[in-house]
């Protein structure tokens, strides 16, 4: 079993810890690693080498600051499928999951490499009477990231790339869950070609966590988990003066019309709903039916199709490039609060169409194993329907309209991701314009966008106004300096 290592100042170092987590297979129960929870000294050490190295990197050119991540890229293109293993293996998803979380991972690098262009400004001309404007996009200093489980490898690259590439300097802490996809992916980062202390990485919990908040050398920190803890991040942030990208809790919704291609729909909606046994945050977990003859026809189908699921340990030969396999939840305290979930559905007169629980695995009894459940007569309002479960648990309500259909995801505390079903053009505009969710989908069961686009939601999925990836991360990472000049002809 191996001890794994913070990397501080360009060297890989024994942590500063106080124990150790173990690294758990959530679909064997193997333990993998010992990671280990750092101390908050130890984050202030890799707070002051990021510091320490930033003035030079900060003057460094942009076109010599992408060249690393030149390298970079094609480290992880070479061993895509290895680091896609690692993935799997301490997260359960699937292959075809791990598969497309690194091309994910790959775009937002290729992307963050075009910075030359990117992080351009602007200049006005004759602004007033003989006065020019412009505005420069300059580097901050140091920022940090708090990472979630679901998405070890794509979510980091949500913001390192693009921090390195605008002259900053960084200090990243993966999921105590799953901490060996970054550490693999910051063995290829030390190989690229970036000065000692540029990035960083601090394995920990919370004490790594509140030291990236309470430094004052750090000027932001980008994280992704619950809404819970997004709260507590933003006040602190908020408090000292800090940067902040939080984004949070979710519940996306599918919309489906009267006149939308029902076989083709369904099977789109099941890989939405059970892709990484619903554990991303653009997962859809609630369907919405408009008419009684498509909500009929859609919850037979939708549960017909989820019986087709197969559960099995992702890197199964037999299994890995199937594409309707679901793996494990991450935790035994996952599994728990799925089941409580599904019990307070049965509690508050939904019905229970399709019951995952009890499901076993043959190889896998260790495994945190939760089959496709489905609830129907689900109404708006009920416990199910408010919470984000982050399981294989969905929800079919019925709507007599459009309108209607979108007054229930406007109502939802959470505006992450949402998307309709129809081949009528009307109903796709009012949908997009009308639907209070940062991310729209017409047709597509995740409106996740491309590494080029931004990413991001609306309400309690988002407490800054700054979204993560492409061009509108940069100006998270960069400040706007405005300079108004002019200058007197010689006498």
């Amino acid at each position: 079993m191996k001890d794994l290592k913070n990397y501080i100042a360009g060297k890989w170092v024994d942590a500063d810890n106080e124990g150790w987590l173990e690294v758990e297979n959530p679909s064997t129960g193997e333990i993998l690693a010992r990671n280990p929870l750092s101390t908050a000294a130890e984050a202030d050490r890799a707070i002051a080498a990021a510091a320490e190295a930033y003035p030079a990197w900060s003057q460094t050119p942009v076109s010599r600051r992408v060249q690393p991540l030149y390298k970079l890229t094609e480290r992880i293109r070479a061993r895509e499928e290895e680091i896609a293993r690692v993935l799997v293996a301490e997260m359960g998803k699937s292959m075809t999951d791990a598969r497309a979380e690194m091309k994910r991972t790959l775009e937002n690098c290729e992307t963050a490499c075009g910075m030359p262009v990117l992080q351009q400004g602007d200049k006005l001309i004759g602004c007033s009477f003989g006065i020019d404007g412009e505005v420069i996009r300059v580097p901050l200093g140091v920022f940090t990231l708090i990472a979630p489980f679901n998405f070890p490898a794509m979510v980091p690259f949500w913001f390192i790339p693009y921090a390195l590439a605008t002259g900053n300097t960084f200090v990243a802490k993966p999921s105590p869950r799953v901490p060996m996809t970054m550490q693999l992916l910051t063995e290829l980062i030390a190989q690229s070609g970036f000065p000692p202390g540029v990035f960083n990485l601090v394995n920990g919990d919370r004490s790594v966590a509140d030291a990236f908040m309470d430094n004052p050398q750090v000027k932001g920190v980008s994280m992704v988990g619950s809404t819970a803890t997004c709260r507590i991040i933003a006040g602190r942030c908020a408090k000292s003066n800090k940067r902040f990208q939080a984004m949070g809790s979710a519940k996306n919704h599918l919309v489906v019309m009267p006149d939308a291609r029902m076989e083709e729909v369904v099977r789109n909606m099941v890989t939405s709903c059970f892709g990484c046994a619903g554990q991303r945050c653009m997962a859809s977990s609630a369907i919405i039916a408009v008419g009684d003859n498509t909500y009929k026809t859609i919850g037979d189908l939708f549960i017909e199709d989820s019986k087709k699921v197969i559960l099995g340990n992702p890197l199964d030969p037999r299994f890995i490039d199937e594409p309707m396999l679901m793996g494990p939840v991450i935790s035994a305290k996952a599994k728990e609060f799925i089941h409580r979930m599904i019990d307070t559905g049965v509690r508050e007169g939904a019905v229970l169409a399709l019951d995952g629980r009890g499901v076993t695995v043959p190889g896998c009894e260790k495994g945190y194993f939760v089959g496709p459940t489905v609830f129907i007569d689900v109404k708006p309002g009920m416990e199910i329907h408010k919470t984000e479960i982050f399981g294989p648990v969905v929800v079919i309500l019925k709507a007599d309209s459009l309108d209607e259909a979108i007054g229930i995801i406007n109502a939802h505390q959470y505006g992450n991701g949402a998307s309709i079903y129809t081949q009528n053009g009307f109903y796709a505009r009012e949908f997009k314009l009308k639907t209070e969710c940062g991310m729209i989908g017409i047709n597509v069961g995740i409106p996740a966008p491309v590494a080029c686009l931004p990413f991001g939601g609306m309400k309690a999925s988002q407490f800054s106004h700054i979204k993560a990836q492409g061009k509108a991360v940069i100006n998270f990472f960069t400040e706007d300096r405005v300079i108004t000049e002019r200058y007197w002809p010689d006498a």
